[in-house]
């Protein structure tokens, strides 16, 4: 790790507060640091506390693709506003979610999906490089290869839909390396698929994480490396004093709250990005699109990650349990939990696996993931050139999370990649 301290122009940046201990604030912290830089890393409750606990944890650069792609379009508005719809838009007079939704439908025109697409495939081949320098620099949990990564289907016509966007991905110049396969073929490498499953696609160079022991180890080797970790500190303001920046925290218990001091700071807290970072000229609207899921023990527990496109279901091992996960709920982040999507997970869910006991599940929680009407993240500075933004990467944060920091970290340090001018966030 770098001695030196940072430049930004002729100021020089020894101290950046990070607003956000998720999966892009803590690795935004550990890159950072990498460059010489002390960090003060602040969370309303503590490490992983939003979309960085319960998500799949799929590094998974064949499925990173845009959100927003026609075939959404297709299913129609009627089936959005279905409880039981994978991608479900409660009806509300919002004019915020709607402005949204007008945004989130163009962008998922095949015209603009495919120029989402040749961005994706541009950031796709980066994002597995962090991963290793984190390895090698003190995070312990570890990174496990899916071999292979499978992805199951009712029927050849709904593998179509999957192996079209791949085909587009080869198209905007990524590949993808796959082999098809039947329902035979994915019950010998897991025999707890049903029947119901008639066909697949096995995929290679996909790998995935148990995303809370992963937020803690790096945030435990964050801290290892000098960073103070304070949680339980709400962020409320963050002032730019023309010099540096003041966090200003909710007030304590005796009404009073000291702010933190430093030359730069981080919004990084997911759905909530935009409460922090509107005043500093970030105008894109960041929606949270929550995902619930659970565990289960199954009679045979998987040892592969498992996708079902046409279901939007993420099935994840997690060492003696494995994790059902899905659904992208436009609703307020804050809102109470709806079990009726997790019913819906259970009922997608009971036709593709055999021995397993659904009433049986553990570990239920919905998360706000934080989504953009393009489909891509906020990376870099805001009209404040202390003042930066890293987050919006939708059902993306865990694989692109990595990537994010080191490039937000190279931002703030003066060093900006050139990809970074996709992610602006003042577009």
């Amino acid at each position: 790790m770098s001695t030196s301290s940072a430049q930004i122009g002729n100021t020089s940046i020894k101290h950046v507060v990070v607003v956000g201990a998720g999966m892009i604030g803590l690795t935004t912290a550990w890159y950072l640091q990498e460059r010489g830089v002390k960090v003060t890393v602040v969370d309303r409750k503590g490490v992983a506390a939003g979309s960085s606990w319960g998500n799949a944890g799929w590094l998974t650069p064949a499925l990173t693709l845009p959100l927003g792609e026609p075939s959404v379009l297709l299913s129609g508005p009627k089936a959005m506003l279905s409880s039981k719809s994978p991608l479900y838009i409660p009806l509300a007079l919002d004019p915020k979610l709607i402005r949204f939704l007008l945004g989130f439908a163009w962008h998922a025109l095949p015209r603009q999906w495919r120029k989402s697409i040749e961005i994706f495939a541009k950031v796709n081949p980066l994002a597995m490089e962090p991963f290793h320098e984190l390895a090698a620099g003190g995070v312990t949990e570890p990174v496990k290869e899916a071999k292979p990564f499978l992805a199951g289907f009712l029927n050849d016509k709904d593998r179509k839909v999957l192996l079209h966007e791949f085909e587009v991905v080869a198209q905007s110049g990524g590949t993808v390396d796959f082999d098809l396969a039947t329902g035979d073929d994915l019950r010998r490498i897991e025999p707890t698929l049903s029947d119901a499953v008639t066909s697949g696609v096995l995929l290679r160079g996909q790998y995935f994480i148990n995303p809370p022991k992963y937020a803690e180890s790096l945030g435990a080797a964050v801290v290892k490396r000098g960073a103070e970790l304070r949680t339980g500190f709400e962020v409320v303001g963050i002032e730019d004093t023309g010099s540096g920046v003041e966090v200003i925290p909710a007030s304590g218990p005796d009404g009073t709250a000291e702010p933190i001091r430093a030359d730069a700071v981080v919004i990084a807290t997911g759905a909530w990005l935009g409460t922090l970072a509107r005043r500093f000229g970030v105008k894109a609207i960041v929606q949270a699109g929550r995902g619930y899921s659970f565990s289960v023990t199954p009679e045979v527990v998987p040892s592969h990650p498992i996708y079902f496109p046409t279901q939007r279901l993420a099935c994840t091992p997690l060492g003696d349990r494995l994790r059902i996960g899905g659904m992208m709920e436009f609703r307020n982040v804050d809102a109470v939990p709806d079990a009726r999507r997790i019913r819906t997970l259970v009922d997608a869910g009971r036709p593709v696996f055999q021995g397993v006991d659904w009433e049986a599940r553990k570990e239920e929680w919905v998360g706000g993931r934080p989504v953009t009407a393009d489909g891509h993240a906020l990376i870099g500075a805001t009209r404040s050139p202390r003042v930066f933004v890293g987050g919006g990467h939708g059902m993306w944060g865990i694989a692109l999370g990595p990537l994010t920091g080191k490039l937000l970290a190279g931002a703030i340090v003066g060093e900006p990649e050139p990809v970074l001018k996709h992610f602006d966030p003042l577009r």
